[in-house]
Parts: C-alpha cells; structure tokens; sequence
C-alpha cells in the first residue's frame, strides 16, 4: 500500500512540474504572479491530494490560456484585451463567444467608442443603465475597460433572466431597450431582427 501511494506521489509530482512550467505562459496573459505552492504535506496521502488540487487548477490556468490566445487570435486583438473580455464574460455566466461578439458589433473593440445615442464603450453602455449597477459612475468610468465589460456583460445577463433565458430576445433588448421589446411583444409585432441574428449566427459558427 505505501509504494503505491510513493509512486503516485512520483507521477503526480512530475505531472504537476511539467504543468506548472506550461501554467507560467497562461499567468503572463493576465499579469498574474506565478503559480506557486509550496508542497508541505504530513504525509505521502495528503501530498497526494495537494499535488492533484495544483494539476487541477494549472490545467484550468492551460485551458483558460489557450481560449483567450484563441479569441485574440480568431479576433485580431491584444491579448490583454481578450483576457478580460473572457474573464468578465466567465465571471457573470455568460458564454465568452457571445462576449466577444457582443462586443466586435457594438463597438468594434475600441475601448473610448462613443454613439450618437450616448452610449460608451466597448458594451455601448447608457450611463442611466450602468448606474442601475452602480449610481456613483460617471461618463469616464464607461471608458475604463473592466469597468465596462463588467457592467455590460451583467446587463445581458439580466435582460435573460426577465425574457425567460431567450437569447434572442435579450439581445434584441440589449440593443433596442428592454420596455420596447416588451411593448413589441405585447402588441404582437415582430421582435427578433438583424441585431440578435447576426450576434448569434456568429456565435454558433465560431464556437
């Protein structure tokens, strides 16, 4: 029983320097400090358990960078900028691929972009509608990159919620307003347009 456990400890602890070493290029992406645990274990079961948790979550680390370089790749973007799309994407539970496609329509991935109908930034965000997230924001805040993508992404999330998780019409309430959506529907008319076609028939293509 004890060399069992002894050579698992061997393979596991290769396996996480192999990953460990890979995991550094994933943390550069997002400026993160390197991942490193120390590996103090009383024993060689808990050393165990301790060396699969660090497999674990450089694989998560791996699997994070490989998206993100994808996207900024798929996108022609920093990768800076593609980290935080996905991040901020992942963080509300929303699919990173509508994420990005969100933002290439809205604002063609131009972090100071403004429209004729105030709305800012790379979410093309409505001050009135960011400070029902937070009222002490102003016209400058919406620039701030995580700031925005943060607001907006949790926005849509929101507008899916209140339509019943239908996509396409949380996307056609993101783009013309939740209260014509919903007048639209109570009156019968056509809601769904070029808007919510055109993000989701992008998103199912390049996921």
């Amino acid at each position: 029983m004890m060399k069992r456990i002894v050579a698992q400890t061997a393979v596991l602890g290769i396996g996480a320097l192999a990953l460990l070493g890979l995991g550094a290029a994933s943390n550069a992406i997002a400026g993160r400090d390197p991942l490193v645990t120390p590996l103090v274990a009383e024993d060689s079961a808990s050393a165990v358990t301790v060396l699969k948790g660090q497999l674990k979550s450089t694989r998560q680390e791996l699997e994070r960078a490989h998206q993100v370089l994808e996207y900024s790749g798929r996108y022609s973007i920093p990768a800076d900028l593609s980290a935080a799309i996905y991040d901020n994407a992942v963080a509300v539970g929303i699919h990173p691929g509508l994420g990005f496609e969100l933002v290439r329509l809205e604002s063609g991935f131009k972090t100071t972009a403004q429209s004729t109908q105030a709305a800012v930034g790379l979410t093309q965000l409505q001050l009135r509608t960011a400070r029902g997230y937070d009222p002490l924001l102003n016209h400058s805040d919406l620039m701030h990159r995580d700031t925005n993508l943060r607001i907006g992404f949790r926005y849509l999330k929101d507008l899916l919620k209140r339509f019943d998780n239908d996509m396409a019409l949380a996307l056609e309430a993101y783009n013309k307003g939740p209260t014509l959506v919903a007048a639209q529907q109570e009156m019968g008319e056509e809601v769904l347009g070029k808007y919510s076609n055109a993000v989701m028939r992008a998103t199912k293509k390049k996921s």
